[in-house]
């Protein structure tokens, strides 16, 4: 009986280690396969993907004097933890479009652009520009060096409480068209 004993108290001690190592595990896959879903490679290989990436490949947070270059995660993804797996759980509602094919040609994407815009304006602005300002902050500007137009509405801008999407909407993809109100049928037409 005294033999049983140590071995009884010693599995707790092992079931909790084996746990332990299995949430490290865990935490490093989900870490990992959250590093890779941000690679740019992964995000542009869509078709839906092609037409905002394009537009990108235009923009200033592709090329640029400094070489800087901001990647698709940059902007779209939160760095933080939770936010960031938030994130990703909305951006399995994209692939899942893109797969049954509602935005899977140029003419689809366009056709649902506004929407699919004015979600993303509408979480940046609930966050601050939270993903703008982890480059991009008011406490670091050098207001003095930027222009006078560019100085004014900075300076104003952070008095009024504006974030950067308040302003900047349209800086690395095309502004969609908003669509014409559709007005209700007349009773009186019929």
């Amino acid at each position: 009986m005294s033999e049983s004993r140590p071995s009884t108290r010693r599995r707790p001690l092992i079931v909790v280690a084996l746990v332990f190592l299995a949430g490290i595990g865990f935490a490093g896959a989900l870490s990992g396969g959250l590093t890779y879903s941000n690679r740019m490679e992964l995000c542009v290989s869509c078709h839906s993907l092609q037409v905002p990436y394009e537009e990108y490949k235009e923009s200033i947070h592709y090329k640029n004097a400094s070489g800087v270059q901001a990647k698709c995660a940059d902007c779209h993804v939160p760095k933080a933890f939770l936010p960031k797996l938030y994130a990703k759980v909305l951006a399995a509602k994209d692939v899942y479009h893109e797969i049954i094919g509602t935005i899977d040609t140029p003419e689809e994407f366009e056709a649902h652009r506004w929407t699919m815009a004015n979600r993303v304006w509408d979480r940046m602005k609930a966050t601050d520009s939270q993903t703008c300002r982890s480059c991009h902050a008011f406490a670091s500007m050098d207001l003095s060096a930027q222009e006078r137009s560019a100085r004014s509405r900075h300076g104003a801008a952070e008095d009024r409480g504006l974030t950067c999407i308040d302003c900047h909407k349209g800086i690395a993809h095309r502004l969609p068209e908003e669509p014409e109100e559709i007005e209700p049928p007349n009773p009186e037409d019929a």
